[in-house]
């Protein structure tokens, strides 16, 4: 599982609208992270358990004196979690990526359920996209601080 945590402001993600019909709002969130979410095929139950364990805890919000010591759940922040099968491209060969290396839409729609069910069991307030829809991804990146994180 890849995970892309960035350190928002705020995001929100809307679902593009069909034909001029207007975009609808899927899910936003303030202070926190926006998680770009990649399942693999090698994934499992305990990986995603480690994601979100790992997406809750890691001290990357400021304390009182200016150091990344505060987690999400220290701060009171939320996440925004959107799946992204696009972090599992391979651009190495050629000018067209492969998908291989990510898993199939079955599998990974599981996973990246299960990975949003286990960051709230770690008492994350946690807002989605939809997957596999045609998505619009808008955030304040805060630092800007990206993570990037394999499991």
């Amino acid at each position: 599982m890849i995970v892309l945590l960035q350190r928002v402001r705020e995001a929100r993600v809307d679902r593009r609208g069909e034909a001029g019909a207007p975009d609808e709002l899927l899910g936003a969130v303030g202070p926190g992270f926006l998680a770009l979410v990649c399942a693999e095929p090698a994934d499992t139950a305990e990986t995603v358990a480690k994601a979100a364990r790992k997406t809750a805890r890691l001290r990357v919000f400021e304390d009182e004196a200016g150091r990344m010591n505060r987690s999400v759940l220290d701060t009171g922040g939320s996440v925004l979690a959107v799946s992204q099968f696009t972090l599992a491209a391979d651009c190495l060969s050629g000018n067209r990526p492969s998908f291989s290396n990510g898993a199939a839409p079955d599998v990974a729609s599981r996973l990246y359920e299960d990975y949003v069910k286990a960051l709230r069991a770690e008492g994350v307030p946690v807002e989605t996209g939809s997957f596999g829809a045609h998505m619009l991804v808008s955030l304040v990146n805060d630092g800007p601080a990206t993570f990037w994180l394999r499991f």
